[in-house]
């Protein structure tokens, strides 16, 4: 685990002691990204609400989560992912439910979740999709986190970064797996990183999302010829004008 991931999972670790447990009712159905992933018949874009992160500093501090989750649906976006961590990320669930109640695509949790405590909380904040970062995780506690996530009907995105990750999360079987392209020793990103993996580990039976670095139509391509079927944005729509023809740029022909 890398210094500034050990940082994060540690002061994480802080703040899932100090929550309580909470009685969960399934009160609502998930919405499937996996199906809208079968259904597509360009690369699905997942736009993601991120106020600031630990590697770039401060993005767009003031962002109304509502109305950007609005702004990447009319580009049509087909997740949109909210940072919730407070401390590293400026997030919050808060805007995870804001950005819920504005939008009827599927909505992800992106966190650093380590506890099904907080599983619980995306469940009841309005979260479809959960991240699980292998790298911030055991196999045991791993399979637990994706088990409790399933059984709420929420989907599990599960990132990879290395050879060894990939390999642990194959043991998984999990319907989708994110490549994450910056590497949180350096932070530095290079998208050939998926490219690398799915040469590899690409024929196996669950889809692929590549994270991170991809700005340009340019980049789709490359990462749909890889054998990716969705992507993850972030930085680049926060600070774009205009995210919606970013996104129609980014959503090229399977």
């Amino acid at each position: 685990m890398s210094a500034i991931l050990e940082e994060i999972i540690s002061y994480k670790r802080t703040e899932v002691e100090a929550m309580d447990t909470q009685e969960v009712v399934k009160s609502r159905r998930p919405v499937s990204f996996r199906q809208r992933l079968e259904n597509a018949e360009t690369m699905s874009v997942i736009g993601e609400v991120k106020r600031a992160s630990p590697s770039k500093g401060d993005i767009n501090i003031d962002i109304d989560p509502k109305a950007q989750a609005e702004k990447y649906v009319r580009g049509g976006v087909d997740v949109i992912s909210v940072l919730t961590d407070r401390n590293y990320f400026k997030g919050s669930l808060r805007d995870l439910e804001a950005v819920k109640c504005a939008v009827d695509v599927p909505v992800l949790n992106k966190d650093f979740i380590i506890d099904e405590r907080q599983v619980d909380r995306a469940y009841l904040y309005g979260a479809d999709v959960i991240l699980l970062i292998v790298a911030a995780l055991d196999d045991e506690t791993l399979r637990r986190l994706y088990d409790h996530a399933s059984s709420y009907g929420m989907e599990c995105i599960v990132e990879v970064h290395t050879d060894v990750e990939m390999e642990r999360a194959l043991k998984l079987a999990p319907e989708l797996i994110g490549i994450n392209n910056r590497d949180l020793k350096t932070f530095e990103v290079d998208i050939a990183n998926t490219e690398a993996l799915l040469a590899k580990y690409g024929d196996a039976d669950t889809i692929f999302i590549a994270e991170s670095g991809i700005r340009t139509e340019a980049d789709a391509q490359r990462m749909k010829n890889a054998g990716a079927r969705a992507l993850l944005v972030g930085e680049t729509l926060m600070r774009s004008e205009h995210p919606e023809k970013v996104i129609q740029t980014l959503k090229v022909a399977l």
